[in-house]
């Protein structure tokens, strides 16, 4: 079997070989627990720590702000559930945007559950979160507010550092979930005053099931795992050095590599943009400008996502329908509602997110194959009369 060529980066990178040498001694006879005392202990310990200093340095923060966990879902939830189970008692009030993650919007339902007042933050047709709305949704009681630095879905980039300003002046939290602009965007948490952040190591060519959360020094934080007390008792158990490794090793990568890799994925983004504007009813999602370099999202009128999807991987080619995180059952896109997109034309959408690894040809082909299965599609929908 011929592997077909990955267009699918957002929802995860192919692991740098890089990054598994890097993580190869602590999966084999040097493996050891970090909080034992003996030359093991002692060799899984400086390998986390030397990973905090990585994954510190990509987002421009100390290393002692830098919780290592299993990925980007448990560090937004440990962000927004913390935040919001720390504040004082008056602060029941939480601010979050219509395009958030799963993991945000999820950790936000929790709250209403718990007696919290949720405010969402609606967005314009291209995703974006105007700061004067976000400020004026902002109370006294307002325990923290979320805002994703780059959607998952769409690859829209908010103006976080103008929404985090906006909240610190006024002393209220921000979370910001950054897995996917990680490596992409250039992250400087002192420059955007945001109180946590959240990574992800397979968004970076790092390892699946390995995360981590920047958290504001002086940033109040209630845990969701207890136990032994390990990454400052805010998320206790062994661990995972291994995986911490990968996700420090993929940082500095990104971080050295970035602007070599956003100026090539732009280049392949604006070749997919052009080849698909000779499609006819193919309409591009998400802002055109401030958008992720690796991402195209559009609507592909008279085509059922999933069939298309299926279509494509049938001729060589791995793309996403819409966004890869998530298992629930056949809805609407609630990011795509959000903008404005009718909910029949949510279904019609389709993700193609480039990566460091593929080239022109690549682009090409995909352009080539992806014609063909629309004009198929098209021919046995009852729906388009194009």
């Amino acid at each position: 079997m011929t592997d077909p060529v990955y267009l699918d980066n957002a929802a995860t990178t192919p692991l740098d070989p890089r990054v598994l040498d890097a993580m190869l001694p602590h999966l084999g006879t040097r493996r050891g627990n970090p909080s034992s005392l003996h030359a093991l202990g002692n060799f899984a310990r400086d390998a986390l720590e030397e990973a905090r200093e990585s994954v510190a340095s990509l987002v421009g923060a100390s290393p002692e702000e830098i919780l290592f966990t299993s990925g980007g879902t448990e560090s937004d939830n440990l962000a927004v559930l913390g935040l919001a189970r720390s504040a004082t008692p008056e602060k029941r009030h939480v601010v979050v945007s219509s395009v958030e993650h799963a993991a945000v919007r999820e950790a936000a339902n929790r709250l209403q559950s718990e007696g919290f007042e949720v405010s969402p933050i609606g967005v314009d047709p291209d995703g974006l979160v105007d700061p004067a709305e976000f400020a004026a949704l902002l109370r006294a009681e307002t325990a923290l507010a979320a805002v994703v630095w780059a959607n998952n879905e769409v690859g829209t980039v908010e103006p976080v550092r103008e929404l985090a300003e906006i909240c610190a002046e006024r002393e209220i939290p921000f979370h910001a979930d950054a897995v996917q602009a990680a490596g992409r965007v250039p992250l400087d948490v002192s420059a955007a005053p945001v109180s946590t952040l959240a990574l992800s190591g397979h968004k970076l060519y790092g390892p699946q099931g390995a995360g981590a959360l920047y958290v504001r020094e002086g940033t109040q934080l209630e845990p969701l795992i207890y136990g032994g007390g390990q990454e400052k008792s805010l998320r206790s158990g062994t661990q995972n050095v291994a995986g911490a490794v990968g996700l420090g090793e993929a940082a500095r990568l990104a971080r050295e590599e970035m602007d070599d890799r956003v100026t090539h994925e732009r280049e392949l983004r604006e070749r997919i943009f052009a080849g698909l504007d000779a499609i006819p009813d193919v309409r591009v999602n998400g802002h055109r400008e401030s958008r992720l370099s690796n991402n195209v999202h559009v609507t592909v009128q008279g085509v059922e996502a999933e069939s298309l999807v299926l279509v494509l991987d049938s001729l060589g080619y791995a793309v996403g329908s819409g966004s890869a995180c998530s298992s629930g059952g056949h809805k609407a896109s609630p990011v795509l509602l959000a903008m404005g997109l009718p909910e029949r034309d949510a279904f019609s959408v389709v993700r193609i997110t480039v990566g460091k690894q593929n080239t022109a040809e690549d682009v090409d082909g995909f352009l080539e194959a992806f014609s063909t299965a629309v004009v198929q599609l098209r021919e046995l929908s009852p729906l388009y009369a194009g």
